[in-house]
């Protein structure tokens, strides 16, 4: 599936619809650009799973856990993620294989643990469509 979007609110809204069919033990890889949307996007999913504490990306923690909506939500930003010797000391699989979602920003870093079961999400710009355009694909829901 191909979205386009023309406004931070478009993405943040596909986002909330995604929230809202989640089901328990899906893992969601976001992958994109800086800037280009991925905390907007994931601020929506959170939405659509009914939190309404603030989202923000979990950069310096690499695992913000939300458990106040329908299923549990796990947030993960594994940009700054040395080795994957890190998402073991995290206990990553207890996530990952758990009753929540897992988004996980910047996956393609942790490639060699991914389930091969995930739902992979790209965000890219194009200037040349405007700044606010985003090419949102889904593959795997």
């Amino acid at each position: 599936m191909v979205t386009e979007t023309r406004s931070p609110e478009e993405t943040y809204e596909l986002g909330r619809k995604i929230g809202l069919q989640a089901r328990p033990g899906q893992v969601y890889t976001l992958t994109g650009d800086l800037g280009v949307g991925k905390t907007v996007f994931t601020q929506g999913v959170a939405v659509g799973l009914g939190i309404t504490e603030p989202v923000s990306s979990p950069t310096f923690t690499i695992v913000q856990v939300y458990e106040e909506g329908r299923l549990p939500f796990y947030h993960f930003d594994v940009y700054r993620i040395g080795d994957i010797e890190e998402m073991e000391e995290i206990g990553y699989d207890d996530y990952f294989f758990g009753k929540g979602i897992c988004l996980i920003e910047w996956a393609e870093l942790i490639e060699e643990i991914l389930p091969d079961d995930r739902i992979s999400i790209t965000i890219e710009k194009n200037l040349e469509q405007g700044f606010d355009y985003r090419r949102i694909t889904v593959e795997g829901l």
